[in-house]
């Protein structure tokens, strides 16, 4: 629902590949300033599509599940979904923390660049 919502220009571009996060950031960029912006609870559902189109995204490329975890309140991403199983002892992945510094370092090519050291780091 979240790609069908979205101009066909953009939408034609993701297709799941390590390119297509470009494009991502590239509408990210565009539609967000700062942080607070894409939390403000309108967003959600635009955040929420963002969060799972980059989680997606690098499933495909390194493999493992989402997962979300409730036991421990204290935990960095607690109830937030997380990719987890790529390897065995790698951290877990966080994409909605992806997006957010994503609009906070302003770069245009930080999440290729965070799934490149990712995929460099499990050979």
């Amino acid at each position: 629902r979240f790609i069908s919502d979205l101009d066909e220009s953009i939408a034609l571009k993701l297709d799941y590949s390590e390119e297509s996060l470009e494009t991502i950031e590239s509408l990210i960029l565009k539609q967000y300033t700062s942080v607070e912006k894409i939390l403000i609870p309108a967003e959600s559902y635009r955040l929420d599509g963002l969060t799972r189109y980059v989680g997606e995204t690098f499933r495909k490329a390194i493999g493992g599940r989402w997962e979300i975890r409730l036991d421990d309140p204290r935990y960095a991403f607690h109830g937030l979904p997380q990719l987890t199983g790529f390897s065995p002892r790698a951290t877990p992945i966080c994409p909605h923390s992806l997006v957010t510094a994503a609009v906070d370092r302003r770069q245009g090519n930080y999440l290729r660049t965070i799934l490149e050291n990712v995929k460099r780091r499990l050979r």
